[in-house]
């Protein structure tokens, strides 16, 4: 090979090996991972439990509080059916009244709810998240399509619509599985057939549990049985006081109904008892019979006495059952 060749080959190999070089180098570069940083975070954001609202979404969302989108008032406040962009169902808004608002200035309601959002259980309404501002107290929970509470339809129900015996056990069973949830971590502190919605498979859903600090007791229309404060106890007292309204069709009346009710169960004048706007077919009147028995345990004057609501939700899930429901 002349010298001339030589020269030629060796430049080329060069610039070929240079190029090689070069090629790994931006490869390498082009390649190598960004380091993480430790105020990065490792996953995607998700949307918290508990979701702050700011205020002028809520009243996008209801219409600047619209009449036409209230579905529901109570003792607490006026609720309204509403679309907010992060949720694609309706929702429930729940717009606290001013009063109870006023009456409780700097009380931790943020931290309440954050709490309370995180309970999840398909006989216990969810807490989507919650919205405040001065003078203004506002909860998020999920829509419960027209659903009515259990006092509406023991109460104010409609005539040709049977709310017949399996369907009352259903209700007793799902509201204490509700309550049986919620107790693992707070006090409802206000459990009354107005706090249990039913949909239009009469799945009872357990509401506004955890708000009894928004209501002066003295001013509560369940003063009669939480004077000893709010407590589990109270709350079986409270399921107690629901489960004679489910066998008798009465209002509670402020716990004029124990006191009518209790002398019934004990002398077993059950015909005097249970609502005579639905039939007691033979095949479950025994099962009618241990409903008010439990109906009894609860509302026992003490305390040490009443069952917890585990040991309820076992006795009226197995009702539910015998009962045909399930």
């Amino acid at each position: 090979m002349e010298k001339s060749e030589k020269v030629a080959y060796v430049s080329v190999l060069s610039l070929l090996s240079l190029s090689l070089l070069l090629l790994i180098i931006f490869l390498f570069l082009l390649c190598r991972k960004k380091p993480v940083r430790s105020d990065e975070p490792l996953l995607p954001e998700t949307k918290p439990v508990g979701l702050a609202y700011p205020l002028t979404e809520i009243d996008s969302a209801t219409d600047g509080f619209n009449q036409r989108r209230i579905i529901g008032s109570g003792r607490l406040g006026t609720v309204y059916a509403a679309v907010i962009p992060t949720h694609r169902n309706l929702v429930a808004v729940k717009r606290i009244h001013p009063g109870l608002v006023l009456s409780k200035p700097g009380f931790g309601f943020s931290t309440i709810l954050k709490t309370l959002s995180s309970s999840l259980h398909p006989n216990v309404v969810s807490i989507l998240g919650f919205s405040e501002a001065p003078g203004e107290r506002i909860v998020v929970t999920e829509f419960i399509g027209e659903a009515r509470s259990l006092s509406d339809h023991l109460h104010h129900g409609d005539p040709d619509l049977e709310f017949d015996w399996r369907k009352r056990f259903k209700v007793a069973a799902g509201a204490a599985r509700g309550l049986e949830y919620l107790h693992e971590v707070i006090v409802h502190g206000r459990f009354t057939s107005s706090n249990i919605l039913l949909d239009d498979k009469f799945t009872a859903k357990v509401s506004d549990y955890g708000f009894a600090f928004l209501i002066p007791r003295e001013k509560s229309e369940i003063h009669w049985y939480v004077e000893e404060g709010y407590c589990k106890e109270s709350d079986v007292y409270g399921f107690g006081v629901v489960l004679l309204e489910i066998l008798s069709g009465r209002r509670s009346e402020n716990g004029l109904i124990v006191k009518w009710a209790t002398p019934l169960i004990k002398e077993q004048r059950f015909a005097e008892l249970l609502d005579s706007r639905v039939v007691v077919r033979s095949e479950i009147k025994c099962l009618v019979i241990r409903l008010a028995k439990v109906a009894l345990a609860c509302v026992g004057n003490s305390r040490r006495s009443r069952p917890t609501v585990s040991q309820v939700a076992a006795i009226l899930n197995s009702l539910e059952r015998e009962g045909g429901v399930v």
